[in-house]
């Protein structure tokens, strides 16, 4: 096939969805919504519109508690600096909201500037609450953090209790382990697929089997695998799923994937596996270009367009794959062990367009990238000489999704 589908990790496309369905919840949502995401399963739903012509964006925040439920917009993705909006429904079925504001790592103090989060309605039921509200994109409040284009770091937690008293300035409990967060393109968000767009198929995964996670702060795995032998004609994955052990939310931070040189060679009984720095110079040949990837905070599933697949089988000439697992274990827990990794859907007939992988961007090392001392802003630019594009057909690539990476000082 000529023609090819890049997904680029660099540009974000969008796509907004009709979307009223309950993804844990059994409680329907107060109205239809644009957008919904399970931010924790089984535990908390979101749903979502924006407004551009009013600068507002309505929210449905569904938690399984009976006690206070809260959803905050943080600038680095922490409790800090986050503006957080806090509601409950009371023992007579009254919705209340607070408008509060995160100092530290702590309990968020009312605002006392304005209030800009707003309760619609709310219910509790089945053990679930449920609760409508809505504050403008951008309020002006010092305390409060603005929902601009791009990606978002939301925050949620929710207590067992009701503020006491239940009013106004009703004090609320710790949270204790009741919390999570994810990152979401609020204002331009494409909603991921239902995992019935995979039902029946084939597919293979790339996972690690009962992995020692070392008593580490943090600590990088890496591990070859084969690609699947057993297509000897070219079949296409239209979709994969990030499979993270349940157990281990609070460790698994990101898992990257590369594709490795074609004339990459390993020993196949033999392939590498270990900690990624001890094992760097056998990885040397993979670890240029990344193919997908996942981080706290992302979709799980990712479906391709219906257009195109990612070969596998047949002549394709990728024949080994690099995972790199990343884990963040702060309180440097022993005796975990995990299975995390990564699912690949194959369709019962070849898409018409291959999908193939392209990375851009700065090398983040001391040489690629150094941030000067004590700067507000350094822009960093990043060129392709004529050789990135010299296998280009002739009319050329066509760019179906993206996906842009930086850490916390990182704008794009």
């Amino acid at each position: 096939m000529a023609k090819i589908c890049i997904i680029l990790q660099l540009i974000i496309l969008s796509l907004a969805i009709e979307n009223t369905r309950a993804v844990s919840s059994p409680l329907a949502p107060f109205t239809t919504y644009k957008h919904s995401i399970e931010l924790l399963k089984n535990v908390a739903d979101l749903w979502w519109t924006v407004d551009e012509n009013q600068r507002e964006i309505t929210f449905e925040l569904h938690i399984k508690t009976i006690g206070w439920i809260a959803l905050g917009i943080s600038s680095a993705g922490g409790m800090k600096g986050a503006d957080i909006g806090v509601g409950w429904v009371d023992e007579t079925g009254s919705v209340h909201i607070q408008d509060r504001y995160a100092f530290a790592n702590g309990r968020p103090m009312i605002d006392n500037t304005t209030i800009d989060w707003f309760a619609l309605q709310g219910r509790e039921a089945s053990g679930w609450t449920a609760i409508q509200f809505k504050r403008l994109l951008d309020t002006c409040d010092i305390m409060d953090v603005p929902i601009k284009s791009g990606t978002n770091n939301l925050i949620f937690a929710y207590g067992l209790a009701d503020p006491s008293p239940s009013g106004p300035n009703g004090e609320i409990s710790y949270h204790e382990n009741r919390r999570g967060s994810r990152t979401l393109p609020l204002r331009s968000y494409a909603d991921p697929p239902s995992e019935e767009t995979f039902a029946g198929l084939d597919y293979f995964e790339f996972r690690l089997n009962n992995y020692v996670v070392p008593p580490a702060e943090t600590t990088y795995h890496c591990k070859i695998y084969k690609a699947p032998s057993n297509y000897s004609v070219k079949r296409h994955a239209i979709g994969h799923k990030t499979i993270v052990d349940s157990a281990n939310l609070d460790l698994v931070h990101h898992l990257l994937m590369y594709e490795c040189d074609p004339t990459a060679q390993f020993d196949d009984n033999n392939l590498p596996d270990g900690s990624c720095d001890t094992i760097s110079q056998q990885l040397a040949p993979c670890a240029s270009n990344i193919a997908t990837g996942w981080a706290v905070g992302g979709d799980y599933t990712v479906a391709f367009p219906e257009e195109a697949g990612y070969p596998v089988g047949g002549n394709f000439p990728i024949k080994y794959y690099l995972v790199q697992m990343h884990y963040d274990n702060p309180n440097q827990l022993s005796n975990r062990t995990d299975s995390s990794g990564i699912r690949f859907y194959i369709g019962k007939e070849l898409r018409q367009y291959d999908l193939g992988y392209l990375t851009l961007g700065a090398d983040s090392s001391a040489i690629g990238l150094a941030i000067p001392p004590k700067v507000e802003r350094f822009i960093v630019d990043s060129y392709c000489s004529a050789d990135a594009t010299m296998n280009f057909p002739e009319e050329g690539i066509t760019i179906v999704s993206a996906f842009p990476h930086t850490h916390l000082q990182g704008k794009l």
